[in-house]
């Protein structure tokens, strides 16, 4: 009898859940052949990394007589699980979706190849990533500290897979690559953003890159910085088209700044200050800045004053 009546608001309930889902289908996704495998992205990337950065990522130590054979164990591995979701991924797409499982499990072959041929590619770009991340800060010791500790460094090589898998059109995998490495670092880089070589995100948490952003050779930004769009008003009649700034070579962006709008771009060699708000473009070679507000010194009484050389407070005279 007591169990009885513990029920009924528990099948009540269960009625009231599944009428939701009738409801609002929008947020279901219900006997799905199409279903991405979040757990397995995310084990692709991780297998990817090993290929990478062979030796940093491994639970055991390389040896050169035995790489050949752990490589391509890895390989093997990636090419059948990333395949598998690719094939799901592609039955999301808007336009031309594959006319079959069959179809689409043999595009998602054919993607895949290409996308493991860049891995050499990508390999050496990333590897000017590294060095940059090591000219670039002094607190680095070496440049195994920016491979194995650099949150900047992991979301750029996130974002440079993601990139390739995303001019390969394939459909959710690239996003939800970008957006584990965003939930990790704090860094939000779109899989659509184009990067140069020799890119360094200095200490990374807050930056934001939007999908058609550009950015060039040797560039450097801080923590904060916003690659963003001038209005997102326009919603999705906004797709497609250039929103977000170019960034030219050399480039260096400090702390906190925002550069919005498809039509700004940051000739090469420019320098942006901490915090500034930038809606048009910028010559090469600029240095832009915010004039610093004038600081104000006041003693527990409420007295102004300043700050002389040996951080003495000295008490303004007033009238």
């Amino acid at each position: 009898m007591k169990k009885e009546i513990l029920d009924r608001p528990l099948n009540s309930l269960v009625e009231g859940i599944l009428d939701s889902y009738e409801k609002y289908p929008l947020i279901r996704n219900i006997d799905s052949t199409n279903r991405i495998n979040r757990a397995i992205v995310l084990e692709i990337l991780e297998n990817i990394r090993k290929i990478i950065f062979p030796g940093y990522f491994e639970t055991r130590n390389l040896k050169q007589n035995s790489l050949s054979y752990h490589v391509g164990e890895i390989l093997e591995d990636i090419h059948y699980n990333l395949t598998k979701q690719t094939a799901r991924a592609l039955q999301h797409r808007e336009e031309n979706p594959p006319a079959s499982p069959e179809a689409a499990l043999e595009e998602a072959a054919s993607l895949v190849n290409q996308f493991l041929a860049r891995i050499p590619a990508v390999r050496e770009v990333l590897m000017t990533d590294v060095q940059a991340g090591y000219d670039g800060d002094p607190a680095a010791y070496n440049t195994d500290e920016i491979i194995l500790s650099y949150p900047g460094l992991y979301a750029i090589f996130v974002n440079r897979l993601a990139h390739e898998l995303f001019l390969l059109g394939v459909p959710l995998i690239p996003r939800m690559m970008t957006e584990y490495a965003h939930g990790l670092t704090g860094i939000d880089i779109h899989p659509g953003a184009t990067i140069g070589e020799y890119f360094f995100i200095d200490h990374g948490t807050g930056v934001v890159v939007g999908e058609t952003t550009k950015i060039g050779k040797n560039v450097k930004i801080y923590q904060g910085v916003t690659l963003g769009a001038l209005s997102t008003r326009g919603g999705q009649s906004l797709r497609h088209t250039k929103r977000h700034p170019t960034l030219e070579d050399n480039v260096t962006v400090y702390s906190g700044a925002s550069i919005l709008g498809g039509e700004t771009v940051i000739g090469q060699g420019a320098v942006i200050g901490s915090n500034a708000f930038i809606t048009s473009s910028v010559p090469a070679n600029m240095r832009v800045s915010i004039k610093n507000p004038e600081l104000q010194f006041k003693d527990r009484s409420g007295k102004v004053g300043e700050l002389g050389q040996e951080g003495f407070f000295n008490r303004k005279e007033t009238d």
